[in-house]
């Protein structure tokens, strides 16, 4: 979660000036509008869809309001994080909302900001968690960001936080627990060949754009890119483990508490991938079952 301002947020704004402002206000959510997208992938996600859904842990989130981290993957089409809400709304309902913070590009139109506004995607900033926490609900925060949803494919096994702590610093100021929430497969959707890190900050994409990657890549249909162009993902077992929950312990303004917290998350997201990473191999489709699969879904 971070406040900085870039060049596109503020073209964002004053392109919807005297318009909603998308993606800031969680009242936006609509619970029929999460229904009928649930609807609609429903063809996607589930047993023996076009991604192969599976989430266990689910019985360790507490009643009370938590912050759920997780490690992120996929590209910009982002399938684990459509996976685990899909997941989340079939077992508890759309009567316990889960709101996600999202990368400011999602709201640069009128169309996609009121999409994801009304399905609970906020801006990610410290404002709209502060809001969130405020009406006692449950958050979604991939911390790693664009770092981590777009690690080499060698990197895919391993949580990419890069450094950012604003969550814990959040758990902290409000006693929230953490529950850590480590996904495998949306990885597999395509192959990352470089980061593009140090090219973006060297052309000034960070301070344009808040983007601090240019990837390369081999995806559909787009075969050899630069760029984070979304792609069609293939089709893909998306496993998730849900942790126990890491009670945030300590001041807010702590350094050695925040770092505490955010090491105890980072290390239960490692050990919850390690063991998906164990159980990958017998998992994972064939070439037999993916095809039955495809064909099932056209």
């Amino acid at each position: 979660m971070d406040d900085r301002r870039s060049t596109l947020s503020r073209w964002a704004d004053r392109r919807h000036a005297g318009n909603r402002p998308w993606g800031r206000d969680p009242e936006a959510f609509r619970p029929a509008c999460v229904l009928e997208t649930l609807v609609q992938s429903g063809r996607l996600f589930g047993p023996h869809r076009w991604f192969d859904l599976r989430t266990d842990g689910w019985t360790h989130v507490p009643d009370r309001p938590v912050l759920l981290v997780a490690n992120h993957s996929g590209g910009t089409t982002v399938p684990d994080v459509w996976g685990l809400l899909a997941s989340w709304y079939a077992h508890f309902g759309v009567e316990r909302p889960l709101y996600v913070l999202g990368h400011e590009l999602l709201f640069t139109t009128d169309a996609t900001a009121r999409f994801f506004a009304q399905r609970g995607v906020l801006r990610a900033s410290r404002e709209a968690a502060e809001e969130v926490v405020a009406r006692g609900a449950d958050l979604l925060v991939t911390p790693g960001g664009e770092r981590d949803v777009w690690r080499r494919w060698t990197e895919r096994w391993t949580v990419k936080f890069a450094g950012r702590t604003g969550y814990a610093q959040l758990a902290l100021a409000h006693g929230l627990p953490v529950v850590p929430v480590a996904g495998a497969g949306a990885h597999h959707t395509l192959l990352v060949l470089a980061d593009g890190h140090r090219l973006a900050r060297a052309v000034g994409l960070n301070r344009a754009a808040r983007a601090e990657i240019w990837p390369l890549h081999l995806s559909v249909p787009w075969g050899l890119a630069f760029g984070p162009w979304p792609h069609v993902p293939v089709p893909q077992r998306l496993w998730f483990r849900v942790a126990e929950p890491i009670p945030a312990v300590g001041a807010p303004g702590d350094p050695a508490a925040v770092a505490a917290l955010d090491i105890a998350v980072r290390a239960s997201l490692q050990r919850e991938l390690d063991a998906l990473k164990l159980g990958w191999k017998a998992g994972r489709r064939g070439v037999r079952e993916v095809v039955r699969d495809v064909a099932g879904f056209a």
